[in-house]
């Protein structure tokens, strides 16, 4: 299991690119239902589960980077 031959802080990383990376090992995994089921179940309040990032115990689409974003693109 991705899990358990991986970091462990790797599902609770603060960083969005390695949340991702995170998901992305969890659907690979052959208990990737069984362990967001119970992750819904016992209401985490964070981190990657079942391929899925909680928040305040809410499923949420992707972690934003900190800070503001920026209100005029940066030219390349």
């Amino acid at each position: 299991m991705p899990c358990q031959a991986n970091d462990p802080e790797m599902w609770f990383a603060d960083r969005p690119e390695d949340v991702e990376f995170a998901k992305a090992l969890c659907s690979t995994c052959p208990l990737q239902q069984q362990c967001l089921a119970g992750a819904l179940e016992r209401q985490e309040p964070w981190g990657v589960w079942g391929g899925e990032l909680f928040q305040s115990g809410v499923v949420i689409p992707r972690k934003r980077p900190r800070g503001r974003p920026r209100k005029n693109p940066v030219a390349a």
